[in-house]
């Protein structure tokens, strides 16, 4: 499973905000919840919920609908969604449309576009080719969050998994994980 390094990650959004507000915006939302590209692309202008900090996420392939809180994420500027909100619908055209992301033709942006767009973007950032696709942002946080140790149901709500069984394909342990964890375990225990 292909997944970005925390720093690719950094690279890819510094990338994007120097290609503009709306392909950051596009990317920062894909990877901090875990989205498909026809998911960002889905996504409504009564979507999202500034004043509460929320997104609803209306997922597919039989994925749950969620609403997941929008972040400032003071320590990071890059990762700061409500910052790139805001920067984004002030400047986003008023087209008659209510998709979040519209092209700049007007209307609904189509997930190809956004495809393009990301790996335009990834070759900027210097990704390898084999990480140059938007779906790599949903397995880079499943991964970033497993690897934090994040209660793995946890991490099935913020993907939108109706099943673990779909989460735990996000799960690579290696033997000397497994074994360091036993034993931190125990240490605690005993």
């Amino acid at each position: 499973m292909n997944q970005l390094e925390t720093a690719e990650v950094l690279a890819t959004l510094k990338a994007a905000r120097a290609q503009g507000i709306r392909e950051w915006c596009m990317i920062l939302l894909a990877y901090k919840h875990g989205l498909r590209a026809s998911e960002v692309c889905a996504i409504r202008l009564g979507d999202v919920d500034l004043q509460n900090g929320s997104l609803v996420i209306a997922r597919l392939k039989g994925s749950l609908r969620t609403t997941q809180a929008l972040t400032e994420h003071r320590g990071e500027p890059l990762l700061n969604e409500i910052k790139a909100l805001r920067l984004w619908l002030r400047k986003r055209p008023n087209d008659g449309s209510d998709f979040l992301f519209v092209s700049q033709k007007g209307g609904r942006l189509d997930r190809t576009q956004f495809f393009r767009l990301f790996q335009a973007i990834g070759t900027s950032a210097g990704l390898p080719p084999e990480k140059r696709h938007p779906h790599v942002l949903k397995h880079s946080l499943a991964g970033h969050l497993v690897a934090a140790n994040v209660n793995l149901a946890l991490v099935k709500q913020q993907l939108g998994h109706k099943s673990i069984s779909s989460t735990m394909r996000y799960v690579a342990t290696t033997d000397k994980q497994a074994s360091n964890a036993t034993t931190s375990a125990l240490m605690k225990i005993y």
